[in-house]
């Protein structure tokens, strides 16, 4: 199979409704997540048996479609042989996420490089390193969320430099994934967090959402 010949087939009486929810900026074929996987089962069974150059054609080409809903089979595929990337494939993934960005092909891009980081803790820095200091503020938010569902392997000196390179931005954007950030780190370890927020000025938006669970 090539991800060319792969189509979704999808309901256009939901479509409308998936694309109010994106602010109407991407046209939908009307997939819920359930049925988009179960419909992407075939391309992600053959793609077990191609080398990694074909299945980032494949990936790319994906990409480029229309529908929303292939730009998620796109990042599917990526996770799917998260075991088989290397660092040369997180420096190409980065410029997928800036194309066609919104919070919700984002933050399935995070999953991807949150996901090579745990197999690869010691490229922790280099992949935190793609993203920080960037001037696309969705590049920033995967760095300020890079670890978010990290606990004992949290670094903390990451998490503060991405946090405080963006403190004052006014991207809400950049102040959810501040407080998201927060807030699930204090789960883990709420004095930590609620020392941070007492040395820095946080804006509202990041200090109520960081604060939610302390």
């Amino acid at each position: 199979m090539q991800s060319l010949d792969f189509e979704l087939n999808g309901d256009p009486t939901q479509a409308p409704q998936m694309a109010k929810y994106m602010k109407n900026q991407f046209p939908f074929l009307g997939l819920k997540t359930p049925e988009r996987k179960a419909q992407t089962k075939t391309l992600l069974k053959a793609s077990r048996g191609e080398d990694l150059p074909t299945i980032r054609v494949w990936i790319d080409a994906l990409y480029q479609r229309d529908a929303r809903e292939y730009q998620y089979v796109a990042i599917d595929l990526a996770l799917d042989h998260i075991k088989r990337w290397h660092f040369s494939d997180m420096q190409a993934f980065r410029q997928l996420v800036v194309q066609k960005s919104w919070w919700d092909t984002v933050d399935a891009w995070r999953k991807v490089f949150a996901d090579y980081v745990k197999l690869h803790p010691d490229q922790k820095l280099a992949v935190f390193n793609l993203f920080f200091d960037q001037p696309n503020f969705w590049l920033r938010r995967i760095g300020i969320n890079l670890q978010l569902l990290e606990k004992e392997t949290m670094d903390t000196a990451l998490l503060s430099k991405a946090i405080l390179a963006d403190l004052d931005t006014n991207e809400f954007f950049i102040q959810k994934a501040i407080g998201w950030s927060l807030r699930q780190y204090s789960k883990f370890d709420p004095d930590w967090v609620l020392a941070f927020m007492a040395a820095h000025s946080l804006r509202p938006l990041a200090m109520r959402e960081g604060s939610k669970y302390l």
